[in-house]
């Protein structure tokens, strides 16, 4: 593990970016906040208290879930702790490069493609991306002979200094042709032109994922837990 993405940022990076570039998607207070539920789902306490997850719960429809950072949170009436979900915080070194775009077109994708960028995400992370996840950043899918979007990957946290490079996914009939690698460098040199540093969250079993990071340069820089609570 490595010092790229400073811990005083990153042990809750919600927090971080709803308090900085993200704060026009913040909804509640000091003591809870969260993203609305139709652009990411996760919130963040000032701190795991019962009064900071009692503050949550008064955010949160009935049968609705959301993700923290973190794992040791105290259980409340109306709350109801579902889901722990590990992972790893990976970050670009300064010194990688990213190398000459590849030959295949990306399109833009924004709120016209909002639809299909749900309905592909969600074979790979079902829930996480959402009709308003666009909005968190930049992104760019690529389309199959017949129009259909095969693959995506875009911006998601942002917060000062670092951006996120989320949502990258491909149709499984579409893997093996270079699709993923194309939009991650895509996402990068857009990231360096903002001047800010490309890291992303991976999750700790996903094996292929992290190989295929670490072969284009990325390091680990952290592990974290997710929890998931969901509102009764």
């Amino acid at each position: 593990m490595n010092n790229l993405l400073p811990d005083h940022l990153f042990t809750d990076p919600i927090r971080s970016a709803l308090d900085t570039t993200h704060s026009h998607f913040a909804i509640g207070d000091a003591l809870a906040r969260r993203y609305p539920a139709d652009v990411a789902p996760f919130a963040t306490l000032a701190e795991p208290s019962e009064a900071a997850m009692a503050r949550l719960r008064s955010l949160l429809a009935r049968g609705e879930g959301i993700w923290l950072f973190g794992s040791d949170f105290p259980r409340v009436s109306g709350l109801t702790i579902t889901d722990h979900l590990p992972g790893l915080q990976m970050a670009l070194p300064d010194h990688v490069e990213p190398p000459e775009p590849a030959m295949m077109p990306l399109a833009n994708l924004g709120e016209a493609q909002a639809h299909e960028m749900v309905a592909l995400t969600d074979l790979a992370f079902p829930g996480f991306f959402r009709q308003r996840t666009w909005r968190m950043g930049s992104y760019w899918g690529v389309r199959s002979s017949e129009g259909a979007l095969v693959a995506m990957g875009g911006e998601r946290m942002k917060l000062a200094s670092f951006a996120e490079v989320s949502a990258v996914c491909t149709h499984p009939d579409f893997r093996g042709r270079g699709y993923a690698e194309a939009i991650i460098w895509r996402v990068v040199r857009k990231q360096r032109e903002d001047g800010v540093r490309s890291f992303l969250h991976v999750g700790a079993d996903n094996v292929k994922a992290i190989a295929l990071y670490e072969r284009l340069g990325f390091v680990k820089s952290g592990k974290i837990v997710i929890t998931r609570v969901v509102a009764r």
